[in-house]
């Protein structure tokens, strides 16, 4: 297994219980506890950041949480965690019904071949909910920033620089090349970087105004898409199955007419 497919997850973990963290977390905790509310099956995944509790709410009854298999295996209350690399996930084809990333792809060396290897494991109509940060937001133009600054050696940085910001757009179009549709998606989290829980009290406000003047410059984003096969129907249960009719008299020849002959009489054997 290769421990070079994910990058360490620890300073991201770690930013997370900062006040800006936990503003983040909280927000992206309620839009996971919306969604897998809603998802059923018998299987599902959380892959990456144990420390956010995306599948608390979860209806599934068989959940894990995975990691890379350098930081250990960390589980959450309830949730089992194992070893994993996110792109040779230790699952068969087709045996999941749901996966989540909350920010894996965005920590993985290879975010196309996570995404494929996610598209094998999950079963037709499989759900995938994904957050990431958004680059068009007030915290990507500042993480921009921050790496023009450290090539100046000027350490800027508000998120960790392992962060690789891909934008809401592109990723849909990954997801549609996989023959993924995208079933929901929004924006969230509009305040300015800041640090301290005084300044994030005073710019709550912006978290209102943001939904409706702009939506598309929060943050962070949240996903969520199902994989699609073409040709594939779904079976529905067959909740009655009719019985075969039978016939009471054989019909007798009448010649010169079309008409059935009025000693034969077509019933069926369920009594209505």
């Amino acid at each position: 297994m290769n421990s070079q497919i994910i990058r360490s997850q620890p300073d991201l973990a770690l930013w997370l219980q900062t006040p800006a963290g936990q503003y983040l977390a909280q927000w992206e905790s309620a839009q996971f506890d919306r969604v897998v509310s809603d998802v059923f099956g018998y299987h599902g995944l959380q892959l990456g950041l144990p420390q956010l509790e995306c599948l608390r709410n979860s209806r599934i009854r068989h959940c894990w949480v995975a990691q890379d298999h350098v930081m250990g295996a960390e589980g959450q209350a309830g949730v089992p965690g194992l070893f994993a690399n996110s792109v040779a996930l230790p699952f068969a084809d087709q045996s999941l019904d749901l996966v989540v990333l909350p920010h894996t792809l965005e920590l993985s060396l290879d975010p196309h071949a996570t995404l494929r290897e996610v598209e094998r494991v999950l079963v037709p109509e499989g759900r995938v909910i994904i957050s990431g940060f958004n680059p068009l937001s007030l915290w990507g133009q500042r993480h921009k920033r921050a790496l023009w600054c450290a090539r100046l050696g000027i350490d800027n940085y508000f998120l960790p620089k392992e962060v690789d910001f891909i934008g809401y757009w592109r990723l849909r179009d990954w997801l549609r090349l996989l023959s993924f549709e995208v079933d929901g998606g929004r924006f969230g989290c509009y305040l300015p970087s800041v640090q301290s829980p005084r300044w994030i009290t005073r710019f709550g406000w912006m978290d209102k105004a943001g939904d409706r003047w702009w939506p598309i410059l929060g943050a962070v984003y949240f996903l969520a898409a199902v994989k699609r096969v073409r040709g594939m129907r779904l079976l529905q249960p067959v909740w009655k199955h009719a019985k075969p009719t039978s016939v009471s008299a054989v019909p007798s020849v009448n010649s010169g007419k079309s008409s059935a002959p009025t000693g034969m009489h077509a019933h069926s054997d369920d009594t209505l």
